[in-house]
């Protein structure tokens, strides 16, 4: 399993982290680039031009990588690095999952609301329960999760995880299987890396409901 949730496969294609140099599939990494001006960008899409960099989708590797000067080593050319890399790559991150969740929500893909997700599981139809990780312990442990990989998703507060349906928050939603759902859970691993989860339900003890 790799970090960007999925099993490795022959021809997924490679890269290796400047931290580690250790080589994996691109999905459990972060690509960087370099704009005209020498400055470091963040490409968690992978698509902007120009040679890519690798880091593994960690906050402690990104910040490694920009205090000893790995990304330049890695360019061999002077590197602009942007303050707070590692927050901007999260955030970046966040959104990428939470765009992804709106447009499986459009796509009758995704639902919220815990009636809602209550059903999905209990008829099946649900592949991901999503939890917001701020919401309270009690409440999550009343729905259980899938098996199987990417049957759960943590990493997203209630806020995030109600921009994504149009909400002002949101504690429990479901995805279906197929459609974009193996991209949230791609996308979804790669921010629990940079928030330091690795799996579970990660979550405070304020009760809250969805709005």
């Amino acid at each position: 399993m790799t970090r960007g949730g999925r099993d490795k496969e022959r021809d997924d294609p490679e890269r290796k982290c400047i931290v580690s140099g250790d080589s994996q599939p691109k999905a459990g990494l972060v690509r960087f680039c370099l704009d005209p001006d020498g400055i470091l960008v963040p490409d968690v899409l992978g698509r902007l031009p120009g040679r890519g960099i690798y880091v593994a989708a960690d906050r402690a590797a990104i910040a490694k990588a920009a205090r000893k000067g790995l990304f330049a080593r890695a360019a061999r050319q002077p590197v602009k690095l942007p303050e707070g890399l590692a927050d901007l790559v999260e955030a970046l991150l966040a959104r990428r999952v939470t765009d992804l969740l709106s447009m499986a929500r459009k796509a009758g893909d995704a639902v919220t609301g815990y009636e809602k997700v209550k059903d999905w599981l209990a008829k099946g139809k649900a592949a991901t329960l999503l939890q917001a990780s701020d919401g309270s312990e009690r409440g999550k442990t009343k729905l259980r999760s899938p098996e199987g990989t990417g049957g759960l998703i943590g990493c997203l507060t209630a806020g995030e995880l109600g921009l994504a349906f149009g909400r002002e928050r949101a504690i429990h939603a479901a995805l279906a299987a197929g459609g974009l759902r193996p991209r949230v859970v791609e996308e979804a691993a790669r921010l629990a890396g940079l928030r330091g989860q690795t799996g579970g339900q990660d979550g405070g003890e304020t009760a809250m409901k969805d709005t």
